[in-house]
């Protein structure tokens, strides 16, 4: 039985000649789906409104790749903990990020960066309390000169890149996928991005001190 197999016993198996190894992945499948189906339907309010069908479908889908993603890391298992534990939270992981993809299965960032109007709406800025007319004015100035330097100081490539992640709150993995790129690649168009628009904020006399006192609720 799959509960019964040691640390050891598992990676020998899964590792051993191929009518072991296959009876080993079909337990190691049965298992990861089990606990997949366990933690869409318990833990996840988000998908409360699929069936029971639909979650163990997901489950069976996920339990597929999960196997082979604990198949190509079964080098980086150290002990440390049951490989059944180390196995789920590949599992959960993966779940994870794969609902994340389909959430935004539909988004594109060329859609996105047309619209225009990133920044948060004065209202948010300022808190419930009412602001008088010379700071008002003064923020809205500021919120325009951001607006402005956000298309004018950046590349094509960097202004995507900072709006969709930064400012709407897109996944990296998602954003990564639309430019192209990885994510370290994407992290560094997006430090790269930071620090233009730093600079050209900074050469308008807007300093982050300045603009941080500015929005302060």
């Amino acid at each position: 039985m799959a509960d019964e197999r040691t640390n050891d016993q598992w990676l020998a198996e899964l590792t051993g000649p191929t009518e072991t190894q296959q009876s080993a992945l079909t337990d190691l499948r049965v298992r990861l789906q089990r606990s997949l189906y366990y933690y869409l339907s318990q833990e996840r309010s988000d998908l409360r409104s699929y069936s029971t069908q639909e979650l163990e479908d997901m489950a069976e889908d996920l339990a597929q790749d999960a196997t082979l993603r604990v198949m190509d890391n079964l080098q980086h298992f150290r002990g440390e903990s049951r490989f059944t534990t180390w196995a789920n939270k590949i599992a959960v992981r993966l779940a994870i990020s794969d609902l994340r993809r389909s959430r935004y299965k539909d988004f594109s960032l060329d859609e996105l960066t047309a619209l225009g109007d990133f920044l948060p709406a004065e209202s948010s800025l300022m808190g419930e309390a009412p602001l008088n007319p010379e700071t008002a004015a003064e923020r809205e100035d500021v919120q325009e000169q951001i607006d402005h330097m956000l298309r004018s100081a950046l590349s094509e490539r960097q202004y995507k890149a900072l709006v969709a992640v930064a400012l709407q709150g897109i996944p990296m993995d998602v954003v990564a996928d639309q430019l192209g790129t990885n994510r370290n690649a994407l992290y560094k168009l997006i430090h790269d991005a930071r620090r233009n628009l730093r600079d050209a904020l900074e050469k308008q006399g807007l300093s982050i001190d300045y603009m941080l006192k500015l929005f302060q609720r």
